[in-house]
């Protein structure tokens, strides 16, 4: 545990890591909830799951009460913060922030992974399913070959391939409004769907038509890549843009 502060003593932040360490089976079933902050999740060949929590706030007593309970069952485990009620002057949000980075199984299953506003990471996840919910924020899943659900309010989203491999999974990404951009290798297969509902879609790849729905300012792609594969990758924007890239041209 660390705790430490920096800048005036009148507006410092204050912080307290914690670190846990968890025994767990390689198809966990893992939940995350938090707040405001950040959640972090990295694929291992560990079968461990390791939990670094990071607490920030305007003063000891709001620090203090900010909790990160983890809570473990046969086959599960669950991390959910908890923060105390939101202050009352305008000035400033002073209620604090948790950032969680998460170490576990790339073969575990994500059932729910919720943050109200910050930012979420997913790295190298290969189980039978990642459910990621965001309000306001940003979302970056790289390398992650499994059923992802990805939904967002606001923001921005990225989804990236560093390579390929013909695995069978679906990526489903919803954006109220912001930016989603798909970084893919040229040599990706996959059927690609994606829809901006008032926005526009640009594409690296050759020979994709667009369709645009005369009764609506939408602009839409369903086209089958280099053969198709085994992969479906939909992403459907609200309002905003849509980039489908080449990540290696």
């Amino acid at each position: 545990m660390l705790l430490n502060g920096c800048g005036s003593a009148d507006h410092r932040v204050l912080e307290e890591i914690i670190e846990r360490v968890y025994p767990v089976e390689p198809n966990v079933n893992v939940s995350i909830q938090n707040r405001d902050g950040a959640i972090l999740v990295y694929g291992s060949d560990a079968n461990e799951l390791r939990v670094r929590s990071l607490k920030k706030a305007y003063s000891q007593e709001r620090l203090n009460q900010i909790a990160v309970n983890i809570t473990t069952k046969p086959g599960g485990l669950s991390i959910i913060t908890k923060f105390p009620p939101q202050p009352n002057w305008a000035f400033s949000d002073r209620s604090g922030t948790v950032d969680c980075t998460v170490v576990l199984p790339a073969t575990a299953r994500i059932s729910v992974l919720e943050l109200s506003a910050g930012e979420v990471l997913l790295d190298s996840m290969r189980g039978p399913e990642v459910r990621a919910q965001l309000n306001d924020g940003r979302i970056f899943a790289r390398n992650c070959f499994t059923n992802l659900d990805l939904t967002m309010n606001r923001g921005m989203l990225t989804l990236g391939f560093d390579w390929w491999e013909q695995e069978q999974f679906s990526t489903q990404v919803n954006v109220g409004q912001g930016n989603a951009w798909v970084f893919l290798p040229a040599e990706a297969a996959f059927h690609l769907i994606a829809r901006a509902a008032h926005g526009k879609i640009a594409n690296d790849f050759n020979n994709v038509p667009l369709t645009v729905n005369s009764s609506a300012p939408e602009m839409k792609i369903d086209q089958i890549m280099n053969g198709g594969g085994s992969a479906t990758i939909k992403v459907q924007v609200g309002k905003g843009n849509i980039k489908i890239a080449e990540a290696n041209p």
